[in-house]
């Protein structure tokens, strides 16, 4: 069977974005820096799982190569069960996750409207507060084989991310539009023409 990226490219549906370091590598437990984002996926996104499911076969036959000819019993493999693995973590209830990393920043952009012909158009995201752990995305990500140090498994390349909606903010952190909504500033406003200067 002849294995191509796109047989391990996925472009998932609409999914939730937690642990996101998109706009500055980050280094995870002193490894190499990376641009990174766990991926949750709705359990009941049956075609986005289908698809990851696909790729993650045929990332296994390409890994064949460097596993000595076949696949390993014991591999480690990158769709986890948020209700299993995360049972004190609300946002990964019903919810499958991948973690994906790149050494190259991820395109990030938000969809803008529609071009003559009827693609999409779209525009590049700057603004790093713009897409945080708890938005949602559609995000492009390839599988691939890895065998290092003895450890065998499929990890998940982070390609691009289209932010589609605001979400409830991961993490504890509350939006200061938010928290200040309700408080009046009036009197700030109007005799402390000083203070704005």
């Amino acid at each position: 069977m002849m294995i191509d990226n796109n047989a391990t490219k996925v472009i998932t549906g609409k999914v939730r974005l937690s642990y996101v370091h998109v706009f500055q590598p980050q280094s995870i437990d002193g490894g190499e820096e990376k641009y990174s984002t766990s991926i949750l996926i709705p359990k009941e996104d049956e075609e986005t799982l289908r698809k990851i499911k696909t790729a993650i076969e045929a990332a296994k036959e390409l890994g064949k190569s460097q596993w000595g000819g076949k696949i390993p019993a014991n591999l480690k493999l990158p769709l986890r069960d948020g209700d299993e693995e995360r049972p004190d973590d609300e946002a990964y209830a019903g919810h499958y996750f991948i973690n994906a990393s790149s050494k190259t920043k991820p395109g990030i952009a938000k969809p803008i409207g529609k071009t003559p012909d009827g693609k999409t158009k779209f525009e590049e995201i700057t603004d790093s507060t713009e897409v945080y752990s708890g938005c949602y995305a559609r995000v492009s990500i390839n599988f691939y084989p890895f065998n290092k140090n003895g450890n065998r498994g499929i990890a998940v390349g982070l390609n691009n991310i289209v932010k589609v909606q605001d979400g409830e903010p991961l993490g504890g952190r509350a939006r200061l539009e938010d928290e200040f909504a309700e408080i009046e500033f009036d009197d700030v406003l109007e005799d402390d023409d000083d203070f704005l200067q």
